[in-house]
């Protein structure tokens, strides 16, 4: 009888997962009501058939690098 592991098979090139609100908790270390605020705030939520959230991470990413850019210190020159 195979072994789980033999069992594995590899995504076809550009199929990523889509990772549950657990997934991406670990992923950022964070707790579900960071990431419920996130939701609120405007992180994109993939859609899905069923009850829980899915979240793209590439889109993910992007949003967070968006509201890091958006909420760093911008430097003002000083007019003379």
């Amino acid at each position: 009888m195979p072994t789980k592991s033999s069992r594995l098979t590899t995504l076809p090139a550009g199929l990523v997962p889509l990772l549950t609100m657990p997934q991406i908790e670990t992923y950022y270390g964070v707790s579900d009501w960071q990431v419920l605020q996130w939701i609120k705030a405007g992180m994109p939520v993939a859609p899905f058939a069923g009850r829980q959230r899915r979240f793209d991470l590439a889109e993910v990413q992007a949003w967070m690098a968006e509201q890091d850019a958006d909420s760093s210190p911008q430097l003002v020159a000083a007019s003379a």
